[in-house]
């Protein structure tokens, strides 16, 4: 099949020329590697394909996937938009971003051991002092704290595109509480649910191997002395937007889902309530943030903490995962020193390139930012979910104004980057009801353990659902699709 016109569902599908199509090249042909999946899908009529899509979004909501948009005035539960048509990524690409994923937070990870510790990349001047005295994630409980099995960011999130350049590219790393993989899982079983067909003729990797990875992981992290670890995932509870992941999670690995009221310390050993009495805790997976995990350490009026973990982490009696201060890593202007951080700790060359980023903490990118502004995405630090981000191109005179006061009055709390032209892949519509490109990005998702290390061999390919908008986070209308990476003989 030559010409995706020859297609119903594809039928109209505008490819717009200044844009890098994933699927299909210059000229309106089919690339080779999505060949069989257009004819695939072109054997549907337009109202099999919308019966078959009624069925993937009620799998959904029969499942519970659903996630919190806060808004100003309520909070809304939704349903997680998911397009049946997948992304392919072929093993060439692949082994470049795994390799790329895995050597970044293996830096990531010396770099965060380092600034608790000796801080000898401070003291050779690769990173200023000033950038971490700064970071609302830098926690002093942390220093001379020996994490059990040497591992901080037990769990990554690295969110990649594509660009028009056909070149990979990171756009930021997660390592405090990256969340997004039961959406993978999840919508692998859907698209099987809905089109099983489709997977005799592509030969994917499984993704469902995550949970017993994570298991794997998190057992080798194991406090000293310790023969079988108790492994739990701790919650902020219910109203927490990502609670179906962490139910998901605890449920797929066989360990606990415990909230902070379950957990208690006695003489520095974590111990959870059970029918038949204390159980002893060794390995807590922590959905819950730094700051709300022990009231007698940090937030004193937190209830979703447990009073005493941090002293009996701090003793080695119980692993957390991901470490407290972790965060100090993924602050979007440390971002900018990752490739520095790579050579200084590997000796290596970044395999994955970062996105030009300005630091407004600099005197000279602040002028080029202030300037700048309507042809700039301006990023604040700290902030995740997509929020607080503001495209150039899309602003008025007035909102222009107000960034550039905003980034005056405290430099340091953001970043720019050039508007990039992330990568797009046909997605269904439902207004339309006809396929339309859609920019798309890739959150990896990478596990570290005592002599282990694992990367997903897919990710949550996330889709910005809005006509030419960049931002693919849920909390800002997005929604996702299956990755398929396919096997070289596939």
């Amino acid at each position: 099949m030559s010409d995706h016109n020859q297609n119903a569902l594809f039928s109209s599908y505008n490819r717009k020329p200044n844009l890098f199509d994933e699927v299909f090249d210059d000229n309106g042909t089919v690339k080779a590697i999505y060949e069989k999946l257009i004819t695939l899908f072109g054997q549907h009529a337009l109202d099999d394909y919308v019966h078959l899509n009624n069925k993937a979004k009620a799998s959904f909501f029969n499942q519970g996937i659903t996630f919190q948009v806060y808004g100003d005035k309520t909070a809304q539960e939704k349903i997680f938009p998911f397009d049946l048509f997948p992304r392919i990524i072929d093993t060439a690409d692949w082994e470049k971003i795994e390799s790329g994923v895995i050597q970044r937070n293996r830096a990531l990870n010396l770099f965060l051991w380092d600034i608790y510790h000796e801080k000898k990349i401070i003291k050779d001047q690769i990173v200023p002092l000033s950038l971490l005295s700064s970071s609302v994630n830098y926690l002093h409980q942390m220093h001379e704290v020996d994490p059990p099995g040497g591992i901080y960011n037990h769990i990554s999130g690295t969110d990649i595109i594509k660009h028009s350049d056909g070149k990979y590219y990171v756009l930021e790393d997660n390592i405090r509480c990256p969340s997004g993989v039961s959406y993978v899982v999840c919508n692998r079983t859907a698209l099987k649910r809905a089109l099983f067909g489709v997977f005799n003729h592509y030969e994917a990797h499984a993704v469902t191997n995550y949970a017993e990875n994570l298991l794997q992981i998190l057992e080798s992290v194991k406090p000293h002395g310790v023969d079988n670890p108790n492994c739990v995932v701790i919650t902020p509870g219910m109203y927490n937007s990502a609670y179906y992941e962490h139910s998901y999670l605890a449920k797929a690995m066989g360990v606990e889902l415990v909230e902070g009221r379950d957990l208690f310390v006695e003489n520095d050993f974590v111990y959870m309530k059970t029918i038949k009495g204390p159980e002893r805790v060794d390995v807590i997976y922590r959905r819950v943030d730094d700051l709300f995990m022990d009231p007698l350490e940090f937030k004193p009026d937190s209830s979703l903490g447990v009073p005493g973990l941090f002293a009996a982490y701090r003793k080695g009696n119980v692993c957390l995962a991901n470490a407290p201060g972790t965060g100090a890593a993924d602050d979007k202007a440390i971002y900018t020193y990752v490739p520095d951080i790579i050579k200084y700790y590997l000796g290596e060359e970044p395999i994955l390139n970062n996105v030009k980023t300005y630091r407004c903490d600099r005197p000279d990118d602040l002028k080029y930012v202030l300037e700048n502004v309507d042809k700039l995405v301006v990023k604040p630090v700290d902030e995740a979910g997509g929020y607080g981000i503001s495209i150039g191109n899309r602003l008025t005179k007035e909102e222009i104004k107000a960034v550039q006061n905003q980034v005056k009055e405290s430099p340091r709390k953001y970043v720019a980057q050039p508007i990039l032209s992330l990568s797009v892949h046909p997605t269904y519509i439902d207004e339309n009801q006809s396929f339309e490109p859609r920019h798309i990005d890739l959150r990896t998702f990478t596990l570290l353990g005592k002599d282990t290390e694992f990367v997903l061999k897919g990710g949550l390919t996330r889709v910005a659902l809005k006509a030419g908008n960049l931002i693919v986070n849920s909390s800002q209308g997005g929604g996702s699709k299956d990755t398929w990476v396919v096997k070289k003989d596939s």
